[in-house]
């Protein structure tokens, strides 16, 4: 239950702190360059996907659902992948992501990776 309320808590505060993240949302540029410390963009750099982990993860557990635990492990990898993917365009495109990338080290989860 801790993983899923954490999941929904980050899910919240991602979608407080950038607004293109929302339905509606305003500014391609993304949250790096809206800066702020107070928001999850400032400890990792794919919170969004951090989110699904944690609320992946905490559904089987809660369900006690082994199997959809195992799935989650599979999540995992495809997004890790996703995401290292998905950083080569912002990159090229945008002047500030290299050093936003270089402040901010963590894909998904602050101190591991």
């Amino acid at each position: 239950m801790v993983l899923l309320c954490l999941g929904i808590w980050l899910s919240w505060r991602v979608l407080k702190g950038y607004s293109y993240a929302a339905p509606g949302g305003e500014g391609a540029d993304g949250a790096w360059a809206q800066g702020g410390d107070h928001r999850p963009y400032a400890y990792v750099r794919h919170p969004t996907y951090a989110r699904v982990i944690l609320i992946g993860a905490g559904v089987p557990l809660l369900l006690g659902s082994w199997w959809g635990l195992l799935a989650v492990l599979f999540l995992m990898v495809g997004l890790a992948f996703r995401a290292v993917m998905e950083e080569h365009m912002p990159m090229a495109e945008f002047e500030g992501y290299a050093d936003y990338a270089k402040r901010v080290r963590y894909h998904f989860v602050p101190l591991l990776w």
